[in-house]
């Protein structure tokens, strides 16, 4: 699954450097994830990291993309291929 930032962003800056896929970003109002590129850090850590961060709570699973961990394990392999 990728996570997905709502409304209650406060647009606090703390994420978008958190994330190792460079999946965040700044949309029209607040920071938005790029579903393609998020893998909820599988292959970098535990737990996602923007979650870990982020002072509202606001980042919840995107129920639109919804991902398997396998799909997960094999987006962030294309990712760091890409990268290489």
């Amino acid at each position: 699954m990728a996570l997905l930032i709502t409304d209650a962003c406060i647009n606090c800056d703390v994420c978008e450097p958190e994330c190792p896929n460079e999946a965040i970003f700044m949309g029209p109002e607040i920071y938005e994830i790029n579903p393609q590129k998020c893998t909820e850090c599988v292959g970098h850590f535990d737990e996602p990291q923007c979650v870990q961060v982020c002072p509202v709570n606001c980042i919840p699973v995107n129920p639109q993309w919804v991902e398997s961990q396998d799909t997960l394990w094999e987006k962030y392999r294309q990712l760091q291929a890409s990268v290489a």
